[in-house]
């Protein structure tokens, strides 16, 4: 237990550093650039290097397949609650999919490495790609409120490097293609960079957060879907299911991980509340710093 608190407040201190950076130099950091070097450059490296871990077998498609199906369950079960539960479009909206799009990325990957080893990156990273699927498309569907065309999500999927260094990487990984020990080496420290570079940022976005006066059945419900609906469904499907208990690990911490940025980009471009879901992934972001040690030992009954 202890290496784990150790592990998760090593990562949390790159992130207390990115918000006393922006604390300190204010509009001298640019976070515009550092997302632009990271999503654009330094995840590619990132994504290669997690892809071309191992062999991509059955499982390493069946993790990402299961992580979907129990996100989509507990969309369907969102959709028919908020509709009962807040009569504000925009209060609903945010109800609906916010704690569905966790941070898989900035948190999830070096969370998943410390926990796990390096072995969970392959699963981590295509497991990530799929939540950046469902942020541009189910995502920008609710928090728009229907006014953002499906072909243009799509075209928006396409302009992400990752998705395309996913495509390349697994191409190559199923040719056989296995990197050198060099080549690894300088993948690997892109993909470090990347993580740092990520938790860093995450600490950026935080100086802007305040808590504002939200309403607290707002807060109440998306922090039950994030850590009480989703781990139950999780549970419940992968205790009915063979599967790798280092993977059913995986599938369950990243299921629980908080609130993603990507909610408050997505929140301000559709002026749906931004400043309530970042109070909202603030508040996550916290409270799953004691939610973590709860999964740990939940992991051990899988």
């Amino acid at each position: 237990m202890n290496s784990i608190l150790i592990s998760v407040l090593s990562i949390y201190l790159f992130i207390a550093v990115g918000y006393i950076a922006k604390r300190t130099f204010k509009e001298q950091i640019d976070d515009r650039t550092i997302t632009l070097l990271s999503v654009y450059f330094l995840q590619i490296f990132l994504t290669f290097w997690g892809l071309l871990k191992r062999p991509i077998d059955t499982t390493l498609v069946y993790a990402p397949a299961l992580y979907f199906v129990v996100v989509m369950i507990a969309l369907a079960f969102s959709i028919i609650m908020a509709r009962v539960l807040f009569k504000d479009t925009k209060e609903r909206s945010i109800a609906t999919v916010a704690a569905l799009i966790g941070n898989t990325g900035n948190l999830g990957i070096p969370l998943g490495i410390a926990i796990f080893g390096e072995e969970s990156i392959p699963y981590t990273t295509i497991i990530n790609l799929v939540n950046v699927f469902f942020v541009y498309i189910v995502g920008v569907y609710f928090y728009s409120r229907g006014s953002f065309s499906m072909r243009t999500s799509l075209v928006n999927i396409l302009k992400i490097p990752i998705i395309w260094a996913a495509f390349i990487a697994i191409a190559l990984n199923l040719y056989g293609y296995h990197p050198s020990e060099v080549v690894d080496k300088g993948l690997q420290m892109g993909a470090y960079a990347s993580m740092v570079m990520q938790l860093l940022l995450f600490g950026i976005y935080l100086y802007d957060i305040k808590i504002t006066t939200i309403n607290r059945m707002l807060i109440g419900w998306v922090s039950s879907v994030k850590f009480i609906l989703l781990p139950l469904i999780t549970f419940a499907i992968l205790s009915q299911i063979e599967m790798d208990s280092m993977i059913k690990g995986i599938l369950f911490m990243e299921l629980i991980m908080p609130l993603a940025v990507a909610n408050v980009n997505l929140g301000s471009l559709y002026d749906c509340r931004p400043k309530d879901i970042t109070a909202l992934v603030f508040l996550t972001s916290v409270m799953f710093l004691g939610v973590v040690f709860i999964a740990v030992e939940v992991i051990k009954w899988l």
